[in-house]
Protein backbone atom coordinates (compact mmCIF):
# COMPACT_ATOMS: atom_id res chain seq x y z
CA UNK A 1 0.00 0.00 0.00
CA UNK A 2 1.59 3.27 -1.09
CA UNK A 3 2.41 5.85 1.48
CA UNK A 4 0.29 8.93 1.51
CA UNK A 5 2.32 12.04 1.97
CA UNK A 6 0.81 14.46 4.35
CA UNK A 7 0.48 17.92 2.91
CA UNK A 8 2.12 20.66 4.90
CA UNK A 9 -0.38 22.66 6.93
CA UNK A 10 -1.25 26.09 5.66
CA UNK A 11 0.80 29.02 6.91
CA UNK A 12 3.67 26.68 7.60
CA UNK A 13 7.28 27.77 7.38
CA UNK A 14 7.51 26.37 3.86
CA UNK A 15 4.71 28.66 2.68
CA UNK A 16 6.41 31.75 3.94
CA UNK A 17 8.39 33.80 1.37
CA UNK A 18 12.11 33.82 1.71
CA UNK A 19 13.89 36.77 3.31
CA UNK A 20 15.35 38.04 0.04
CA UNK A 21 11.91 37.90 -1.55
CA UNK A 22 10.48 40.00 1.28
CA UNK A 23 13.32 42.46 0.90
CA UNK A 24 12.73 42.76 -2.84
CA UNK A 25 9.04 43.24 -2.26
CA UNK A 26 9.64 46.01 0.26
CA UNK A 27 12.26 47.78 -1.86
CA UNK A 28 10.32 47.46 -5.10
CA UNK A 29 9.60 51.19 -5.32
CA UNK A 30 13.17 52.16 -4.66
CA UNK A 31 14.51 49.64 -7.12
CA UNK A 32 12.24 51.07 -9.79
CA UNK A 33 13.64 54.55 -9.15
CA UNK A 34 17.20 53.21 -9.21
CA UNK A 35 16.54 51.45 -12.48
CA UNK A 36 15.20 54.67 -14.01
CA UNK A 37 18.17 56.65 -12.72
CA UNK A 38 20.59 54.03 -13.98
CA UNK A 39 19.04 54.02 -17.42
CA UNK A 40 19.04 57.80 -17.43
CA UNK A 41 22.70 57.91 -16.41
CA UNK A 42 23.57 55.52 -19.21
CA UNK A 43 21.71 57.68 -21.74
CA UNK A 44 23.38 60.85 -20.45
CA UNK A 45 26.80 59.23 -20.55
CA UNK A 46 26.30 58.08 -24.11
CA UNK A 47 24.89 61.44 -25.15
CA UNK A 48 27.79 63.28 -23.55
CA UNK A 49 30.32 61.10 -25.35
CA UNK A 50 28.51 61.63 -28.63
CA UNK A 51 28.35 65.41 -28.21
CA UNK A 52 32.01 65.68 -27.29
CA UNK A 53 32.98 63.51 -30.24
CA UNK A 54 30.98 65.51 -32.77
CA UNK A 55 31.44 68.99 -31.28
CA UNK A 56 34.12 69.36 -28.57
CA UNK A 57 33.36 73.08 -28.21
CA UNK A 58 29.85 72.42 -26.92
CA UNK A 59 29.32 74.49 -23.81
CA UNK A 60 28.57 73.03 -20.39
CA UNK A 61 25.40 75.09 -20.30
CA UNK A 62 24.15 73.50 -23.49
CA UNK A 63 24.94 70.04 -22.19
CA UNK A 64 23.13 70.81 -18.95
CA UNK A 65 20.09 71.94 -20.88
CA UNK A 66 20.04 68.62 -22.76
CA UNK A 67 20.42 66.72 -19.51
CA UNK A 68 17.57 68.73 -18.01
CA UNK A 69 15.37 67.95 -20.99
CA UNK A 70 16.10 64.24 -20.70
CA UNK A 71 15.47 64.38 -16.94
CA UNK A 72 12.13 66.03 -17.59
CA UNK A 73 11.14 63.29 -20.02
CA UNK A 74 12.18 60.69 -17.44
CA UNK A 75 9.96 62.36 -14.85
CA UNK A 76 12.81 63.74 -12.73
CA UNK A 77 11.42 67.15 -11.90
CA UNK A 78 11.65 69.30 -8.81
CA UNK A 79 8.64 68.85 -6.55
CA UNK A 80 10.06 69.87 -3.17
CA UNK A 81 12.65 72.46 -2.10
CA UNK A 82 13.73 72.01 1.52
CA UNK A 83 15.70 74.81 3.24
CA UNK A 84 17.38 74.16 6.59
CA UNK A 85 19.38 76.42 8.88
CA UNK A 86 17.66 79.63 7.80
CA UNK A 87 17.00 82.18 10.56
CA UNK A 88 17.69 85.66 9.22
CA UNK A 89 18.01 85.18 5.47
CA UNK A 90 14.68 85.89 3.74
CA UNK A 91 13.37 82.72 2.10
CA UNK A 92 12.48 84.45 -1.22
CA UNK A 93 16.13 85.52 -1.57
CA UNK A 94 17.31 81.93 -1.08
CA UNK A 95 14.85 80.60 -3.64
CA UNK A 96 15.78 83.28 -6.16
CA UNK A 97 19.49 82.56 -5.70
CA UNK A 98 18.90 78.81 -6.00
CA UNK A 99 17.74 79.33 -9.56
CA UNK A 100 15.31 76.42 -9.84
CA UNK A 101 11.58 76.19 -9.19
CA UNK A 102 9.12 73.35 -8.67
CA UNK A 103 8.22 71.69 -11.95
CA UNK A 104 11.61 72.28 -13.57
CA UNK A 105 14.04 69.43 -14.38
CA UNK A 106 16.03 68.51 -11.31
CA UNK A 107 19.23 68.08 -13.35
CA UNK A 108 18.79 71.30 -15.29
CA UNK A 109 20.76 73.59 -12.98
CA UNK A 110 24.31 73.80 -11.64
CA UNK A 111 24.82 73.00 -7.95
CA UNK A 112 28.11 74.92 -7.87
CA UNK A 113 26.63 78.06 -9.42
CA UNK A 114 23.61 77.90 -7.11
CA UNK A 115 25.86 77.54 -4.07
CA UNK A 116 27.96 80.52 -5.17
CA UNK A 117 24.87 82.69 -5.58
CA UNK A 118 23.45 81.70 -2.20
CA UNK A 119 26.77 82.26 -0.42
CA UNK A 120 26.84 85.80 -1.82
CA UNK A 121 23.78 86.66 0.32
CA UNK A 122 24.63 88.90 3.27
CA UNK A 123 23.62 86.54 6.08
CA UNK A 124 24.98 83.32 4.58
CA UNK A 125 28.34 81.99 5.73
CA UNK A 126 28.21 78.77 3.69
CA UNK A 127 25.68 76.62 1.89
CA UNK A 128 25.34 72.95 0.94
CA UNK A 129 22.99 72.01 -1.91
CA UNK A 130 21.99 68.45 -2.74
CA UNK A 131 19.77 66.78 -5.29
CA UNK A 132 17.77 64.02 -3.68
CA UNK A 133 16.32 62.08 -6.54
CA UNK A 134 13.78 61.80 -7.82
CA UNK A 135 12.16 65.14 -6.87
CA UNK A 136 13.78 67.01 -3.93
CA UNK A 137 16.40 69.76 -3.69
CA UNK A 138 17.91 70.25 -0.24
CA UNK A 139 19.56 73.54 0.80
CA UNK A 140 21.43 73.64 4.13
CA UNK A 141 22.55 77.10 5.26
CA UNK A 142 25.13 78.12 7.82
CA UNK A 143 24.37 81.73 8.68
CA UNK A 144 26.66 84.37 10.07
CA UNK A 145 26.12 85.21 13.73
CA UNK A 146 25.96 88.88 14.79
CA UNK A 147 28.97 89.57 17.00
CA UNK A 148 29.53 93.34 17.26
CA UNK A 149 28.50 96.74 15.95
CA UNK A 150 31.10 98.52 13.84
CA UNK A 151 31.03 102.32 13.61
CA UNK A 152 32.84 103.71 10.58
CA UNK A 153 32.45 106.80 8.41
CA UNK A 154 29.40 107.85 10.37
CA UNK A 155 27.60 104.54 9.71
CA UNK A 156 26.92 101.43 11.76
CA UNK A 157 27.21 97.84 10.51
CA UNK A 158 26.60 94.50 12.16
CA UNK A 159 29.64 92.25 11.81
CA UNK A 160 30.28 88.63 12.66
CA UNK A 161 33.18 87.20 14.60
CA UNK A 162 35.39 87.03 11.52
CA UNK A 163 34.77 90.71 10.77
CA UNK A 164 32.51 90.17 7.79
CA UNK A 165 29.61 92.59 7.41
CA UNK A 166 26.28 90.91 8.12
CA UNK A 167 23.88 93.78 7.58
CA UNK A 168 23.64 97.55 7.64
CA UNK A 169 19.86 97.58 8.03
CA UNK A 170 17.87 97.70 11.26
CA UNK A 171 21.06 97.96 13.33
CA UNK A 172 19.10 99.35 16.28
CA UNK A 173 17.92 95.81 16.90
CA UNK A 174 21.54 94.92 17.73
CA UNK A 175 22.39 97.88 19.95
CA UNK A 176 23.22 95.54 22.86
CA UNK A 177 26.19 94.14 20.93
CA UNK A 178 29.72 95.38 21.73
CA UNK A 179 30.72 98.53 19.84
CA UNK A 180 33.97 98.74 17.87
CA UNK A 181 35.12 101.88 16.10
CA UNK A 182 37.60 102.79 13.41
CA UNK A 183 39.18 101.48 10.21
CA UNK A 184 40.51 97.94 10.48
CA UNK A 185 38.51 97.18 13.61
CA UNK A 186 36.40 94.27 12.26
CA UNK A 187 39.30 91.98 11.36
CA UNK A 188 40.74 92.25 14.90
CA UNK A 189 37.49 92.23 16.90
CA UNK A 190 37.39 88.49 17.56
CA UNK A 191 40.95 88.48 18.90
CA UNK A 192 40.23 91.41 21.23
CA UNK A 193 37.10 89.91 22.72
CA UNK A 194 38.80 86.56 23.18
CA UNK A 195 41.29 88.42 25.38
CA UNK A 196 38.48 90.20 27.25
CA UNK A 197 36.79 86.88 27.99
CA UNK A 198 39.86 86.00 30.04
CA UNK A 199 39.29 89.06 32.26
CA UNK A 200 35.50 89.26 32.68
CA UNK A 201 35.79 91.91 35.38
CA UNK A 202 37.34 94.27 32.82
CA UNK A 203 35.12 93.17 29.97
CA UNK A 204 31.98 94.18 31.86
CA UNK A 205 33.30 97.75 32.15
CA UNK A 206 33.97 98.26 28.42
CA UNK A 207 31.56 100.51 26.53
CA UNK A 208 33.47 100.64 23.22
CA UNK A 209 36.75 99.61 21.63
CA UNK A 210 38.47 102.07 19.29
CA UNK A 211 41.03 100.85 16.77
CA UNK A 212 43.95 103.29 16.60
CA UNK A 213 45.97 103.42 13.39
CA UNK A 214 45.00 99.81 12.71
CA UNK A 215 47.76 98.90 15.18
CA UNK A 216 46.26 98.77 18.64
CA UNK A 217 43.12 99.35 20.74
CA UNK A 218 41.83 101.99 23.10
CA UNK A 219 39.14 100.71 25.46
CA UNK A 220 36.56 103.30 26.48
CA UNK A 221 35.04 102.30 29.80
CA UNK A 222 31.49 103.07 30.87
CA UNK A 223 32.66 105.80 33.27
CA UNK A 224 34.63 107.55 30.49
CA UNK A 225 38.10 106.24 31.37
CA UNK A 226 40.25 105.34 28.35
CA UNK A 227 42.58 102.35 28.61
CA UNK A 228 45.34 102.56 26.01
CA UNK A 229 46.55 99.05 25.14
CA UNK A 230 49.93 98.28 23.54
CA UNK A 231 50.46 97.35 19.90
CA UNK A 232 51.31 93.76 20.84
CA UNK A 233 50.38 91.41 23.67
CA UNK A 234 47.08 93.11 24.49
CA UNK A 235 45.94 90.01 26.41
CA UNK A 236 48.98 90.28 28.72
CA UNK A 237 48.23 93.97 29.36
CA UNK A 238 44.59 93.20 30.16
CA UNK A 239 45.62 90.50 32.64
CA UNK A 240 47.95 92.99 34.32
CA UNK A 241 45.19 95.59 34.45
CA UNK A 242 42.81 93.10 36.06
CA UNK A 243 45.42 92.26 38.72
CA UNK A 244 46.04 95.93 39.52
CA UNK A 245 42.34 96.63 39.72
CA UNK A 246 41.77 93.69 42.07
CA UNK A 247 44.64 94.75 44.32
CA UNK A 248 44.33 98.55 44.30
CA UNK A 249 40.79 99.22 42.97
CA UNK A 250 42.55 101.08 40.18
CA UNK A 251 39.51 101.59 38.00
CA UNK A 252 37.44 102.97 40.86
CA UNK A 253 39.62 106.08 40.86
CA UNK A 254 38.77 109.22 38.85
CA UNK A 255 41.17 108.49 35.99
CA UNK A 256 40.90 109.93 32.50
CA UNK A 257 43.57 107.68 30.95
CA UNK A 258 45.28 104.43 31.89
CA UNK A 259 48.26 104.29 29.51
CA UNK A 260 49.60 100.75 29.09
CA UNK A 261 51.34 101.26 25.75
CA UNK A 262 54.78 100.72 27.31
CA UNK A 263 55.19 97.24 28.69
CA UNK A 264 57.50 98.22 31.58
CA UNK A 265 55.47 101.09 33.00
CA UNK A 266 51.96 102.27 33.71
CA UNK A 267 50.97 105.91 33.30
CA UNK A 268 47.85 107.22 35.04
CA UNK A 269 46.30 110.54 34.09
CA UNK A 270 43.56 111.84 36.38
CA UNK A 271 40.73 113.96 35.19
CA UNK A 272 41.69 117.66 35.14
CA UNK A 273 40.55 119.69 38.12
CA UNK A 274 37.26 121.46 37.47
CA UNK A 275 37.50 125.24 36.96
CA UNK A 276 36.64 127.38 39.98
CA UNK A 277 33.00 128.17 40.45
CA UNK A 278 32.45 131.90 39.75
CA UNK A 279 29.66 131.97 42.32
CA UNK A 280 32.07 130.81 45.03
CA UNK A 281 34.40 133.83 44.49
CA UNK A 282 31.71 136.47 44.18
CA UNK A 283 30.77 138.44 47.30
CA UNK A 284 27.21 138.22 48.54
CA UNK A 285 25.07 140.76 46.78
CA UNK A 286 27.49 141.24 43.86
CA UNK A 287 25.23 139.30 41.58
CA UNK A 288 22.43 141.76 42.23
CA UNK A 289 24.71 144.80 41.64
CA UNK A 290 24.70 146.12 45.26
CA UNK A 291 27.74 146.27 47.53
CA UNK A 292 27.40 145.42 51.23
CA UNK A 293 27.58 148.21 53.79
CA UNK A 294 30.97 148.75 55.48
CA UNK A 295 29.63 149.82 58.87
CA UNK A 296 27.82 152.91 60.04
CA UNK A 297 29.82 155.14 57.72
CA UNK A 298 28.70 155.51 54.13
CA UNK A 299 29.74 157.36 51.05
CA UNK A 300 33.42 158.41 50.96
CA UNK A 301 34.36 156.30 53.97
CA UNK A 302 33.76 153.17 51.97
CA UNK A 303 36.61 154.09 49.60
CA UNK A 304 39.02 155.36 52.22
CA UNK A 305 42.57 154.01 52.36
CA UNK A 306 42.89 150.61 54.12
CA UNK A 307 39.67 149.12 52.77
CA UNK A 308 39.11 146.74 49.74
CA UNK A 309 36.28 146.05 47.49
CA UNK A 310 35.01 142.52 48.11
CA UNK A 311 36.96 140.35 45.71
Amino acid sequence: MPRVRKSAPRNSIKDRPRRWALLLRRQKGRLRVLAIVGAFAAVVFGLTALIRATNPATSVVGLRERMGAIAGVAGLRVEHIVIRGRRNTPEPLVLAALGVSPGEPILGFSLAAARQRIESLAWVRSAVIERRLPDTVLVVLTEKRPFALWQHDGRFSVIDRDGDTVTERDVREYRTLPLVVGPGAPSHTGELFDALQGVPGIGRLVAAAVRVGDRRWNLVLKDGTTVELPDDHAAVALTRLAELDAKYALLDRPLAVVDMRLGDRLVLRPWPAPPPDPQATTAPGAASGTAPAAGPAAGPAANSPGTKEPG
